[in-house]
């Protein structure tokens, strides 16, 4: 057992204290203190060293447990996870943007991998020569390639792929390639892939919020048009398509200009961050009610969206991420359409 290894716990920081053994335990294993397969204290005896509530330990090896640093053995107790690292799996993670979105599935992918796998991020900013040259510097350097593809062409405008791309991807052997968020069908042989549809996501994601969506006079979607990092317009057409079949009179927007004139019963979708902050700020310098005068739909869940009680459309980055990270682990080549969940809040 790590007799000698001592769990730091400051009774003036602000990092709750469960955190604290989390990261004692981490940084102990990194320093060689503790070593793998050794036994580690008992919730109870950690509990009672370090004058901690039991509740509190608990929750730090459940943790640990989750991110496959520890392993309970019954009977016997709590160990460091055995990992063979020749077991260990070396993953290449490039995506297109440093969003929070897309760094919140980085971290769940991460977090889900655990012990298990070394994962290694890069970003390409949507552009076709970054992208390239990402990857043919690590082209069989790794033990799997996690790819988003978007880009950006001449237009500044979206595209999921373009011919140097897919004949990049293609030197990839498809049993070490995971497509994520987006999907490419022409890409030739079997490969794993998890990706939203756009256009049919954002249909089905407003049709749930329908009854209360019919309680405003015009639907506004702020679709930035030309962007560095461009959406997919897979999501104008599925907003036209909802709007067509219901018949709601209906705007597209580039942005949310200065001085907007909103109206009331008005009821935006945003998309960038930018522009709902903006938009927000105009309703409350004007006085008007969120979620009454205006309405409010954003585009891609964020932590803070839901502080705020903004009302999203989003596809579920958890389940991406942690699906991702199964397929990876299995080596599973399905083809998964994500989660896409209507979340209501007080801004409709």
């Amino acid at each position: 057992m790590a007799e000698t290894f001592e769990i730091n716990i400051n009774e003036n920081s602000r990092v709750p204290k469960y955190k604290q053994i989390v990261d004692s335990i981490l940084n102990g294993i990194d320093g060689g203190e503790i070593k793998i397969g050794e036994k580690i204290p008992s919730i109870n005896e950690l509990s009672e060293s370090c004058f901690l509530s039991r509740d509190t330990v608990e929750k730090a090896y459940k943790e640990l447990r989750k991110r496959q640093i520890i392993e309970s053995v019954k009977g016997k107790g709590y160990y460091i996870s055995r990992i063979n690292k020749n077991d260990i799996i070396n993953i290449f993670f490039l995506i297109n943007k440093p969003s929070t979105y897309k760094m919140m599935i980085y971290n769940y992918f991460v977090n889900a991998i655990g012990t298990k796998g070394n994962v290694e991020m890069y970003i390409y900013h949507c552009d076709e020569t970054l992208f390239i040259n990402a990857l043919k510097k690590n082209l069989g350097g790794f033990d799997y390639y996690v790819i988003m593809p978007h880009f950006r062409d001449e237009q500044s405008k979206h595209t999921s792929s373009t011919k140097e791309v897919i004949e990049m991807i293609e030197k990839i052997p498809k049993n070490k390639l995971l497509l994520l968020d987006n999907t490419k069908p022409n890409i030739s042989g079997e490969y794993g892939t998890i990706f939203q549809d756009f256009e049919h996501d954002i249909y089905n994601a407003l049709k749930e919020g329908l009854e209360k969506i019919k309680k405003y006079e015009k639907i506004i979607l702020v679709y930035p048009d030309k962007s560095i990092h461009p959406y997919p317009f897979r999501i104008v057409r599925g907003f036209e398509k909802f709007c067509e079949d219901f018949k709601l009179d209906y705007e597209i927007l580039d942005e949310i200009y200065p001085d907007m004139e909103l109206q009331d019963k008005d009821i935006f979708i945003t998309i960038r961050e930018r522009d709902l902050v903006n938009l927000v700020k105009q309703i409350r310098q004007k006085n008007l009610e969120l979620g009454k005068d205006i309405g409010i739909i954003s585009y891609n869940e964020t932590p803070l969206k839901e502080l705020l009680g903004i009302t999203v459309i989003t596809t579920d980055f958890k389940a991406m991420a942690e699906s991702a990270a199964y397929m990876v682990l299995k080596n599973k080549k399905e083809q998964v359409n994500n989660v896409f969940k209507y979340i209501e809040r007080d801004s409709l």
